[in-house]
């Protein structure tokens, strides 16, 4: 052990010469602030210790405070007996890793969406394999601005041409529909969007977009609802439910892993475009299937998750509380949902203000350039349903 922390320590000494300008680039982003790494946490409920400091936790996705739950966990064990409990799948879906599990999953996603459905192994899968499978040199993809890396990486894979309108703003988007609709070549348009945008906080108008959607027979349209599921919508499916328009999202993909305390992605669409991506998505067909345990849990939460009514009122409240507060004390705060940044500008009084609300005892963090535009590097508190805002005060003094 002491060997090899010595040679971690003197990596340089050893390094490759090929390896020069990684080294080169990593010292670059240490230089930035922008320099990543992974922390020794150890949990502790709702609080993490990090550094020997106990810190209430809020930068994670567990939005409906699930993945703490640890009676939801000893019923799905009491109820899924051990000979059941697969814990791999050992092969892709296509081969012989399609259990029941992934049967009865997608069976619940299709009752409860109304729509046929399908799994992935992350939403990472999801969003860098669906947009190439569809696409071709007579398509256009126009994709918001700031939508998440799985997307983009996506549309970078596809060969679709490719244009993108600034956040939010419909009527460059509609400007750019009607110069496309004019233009021969192009067959197909897929617009690409997110529900809940993780950085802003910010809710797209869906309904919006459908009535968009539907001046122009060419377009179908993308919706990720990854920050959304759980948290929006009578049943907890996300914004396309409360704003009435499931059906009218032609790709309505969420993820498992936020506030469904589980792993993975899924895809709500028709029949058709199913099965075309069962034969052509190399990112579902080149993949081992997850294991059989997590589509268990998955559909267990999922159940669960739909009758939890009160924890979605409870959760929204507090955080228009707290945007109210964060606006109370001059800051910009753009956020419509749960997530809130605060909005400081300048990338050193970011970092000092997370420091300030470690020192208090919450664990935030601040968020940079490249991650965000230059001038709006923010703290983002990520909020749950557990919460209650006497667990906040101290927070709010300090913002």
């Amino acid at each position: 052990m002491i060997v090899l922390s010595y040679l971690i320590c003197n990596w340089r000494e050893y390094m490759n010469p090929l390896y020069q300008s990684y080294a080169n680039t990593l010292d670059q982003l240490k230089q930035q602030g922008n320099y990543r790494f992974f922390k020794q946490i150890e949990r502790h409920g709702e609080y993490i210790q990090l550094n020997q400091k106990m810190m209430l936790n809020l930068s994670s996705n567990d939005y409906l405070g699930l993945a703490l739950d640890a009676q939801l966990k000893r019923q799905f064990i009491q109820q899924y007996p051990i000979q059941q409990q697969y814990l791999t799948s050992s092969s892709s879906r296509l081969l012989t890793g399609n259990f029941d599990e992934y049967e009865q999953l997608e069976a619940s996603l299709t009752q409860a969406f109304g729509r046929a459905s399908l799994l992935f192994n992350s939403g990472y899968h999801m969003n860098v394999g669906i947009l190439p499978a569809l696409s071709d040199e007579k398509m256009l993809i126009i994709s918001d601005e700031l939508i998440h890396a799985s997307m983009i990486d996506g549309i970078r894979l596809s060969k679709a041409q490719k244009q993108r309108y600034a956040h939010q703003d419909l009527k460059q988007l509609e400007q750019l529909l009607i110069h496309a609709m004019d233009h021969g070549a192009i067959e197909k348009i897929i617009i690409v969007t997110e529900s809940v945008y993780s950085m802003d906080g910010d809710i797209t108008d869906l309904k919006a977009l459908v009535a968009l959607k539907q001046n122009y027979p060419k377009v179908m349209l993308y919706v990720d609802e990854a920050h959304a599921i759980g948290v929006y919508g009578d049943r907890g499916l996300g914004v396309a439910e409360q704003m009435g328009c499931i059906h009218e999202i032609d790709f309505l993909v969420g993820t498992f892993g936020k506030a469904l305390a589980s792993v993975g992605g899924y895809l709500i669409c028709d029949e058709i475009i199913r099965e075309y991506l069962i034969n052509t998505m190399r990112s579902l067909i080149f993949s081992t299937a997850q294991a059989p345990i997590n589509m268990a849990w998955t559909n267990f939460v999922f159940q669960h998750m739909q009758g939890m009514t009160k924890q979605r009122t409870h959760l929204l409240n507090i955080s228009r509380r707290l945007k109210q507060a964060v606006l109370a004390k001059g800051l910009p705060c753009p956020t419509d949902s749960h997530i809130i940044p605060v909005i400081y500008g300048k990338n050193q009084i970011a970092v000092e203000k997370a420091l300030q609300m470690h020192d208090v005892g919450f664990y935030v963090l601040p968020i940079r350039p490249p991650t965000v535009a230059v001038g709006t590097a923010r703290v983002r508190i990520c909020l749950h349903a557990e919460l209650e805002w006497n667990q906040l005060e101290a927070l709010v003094d300090v913002l």
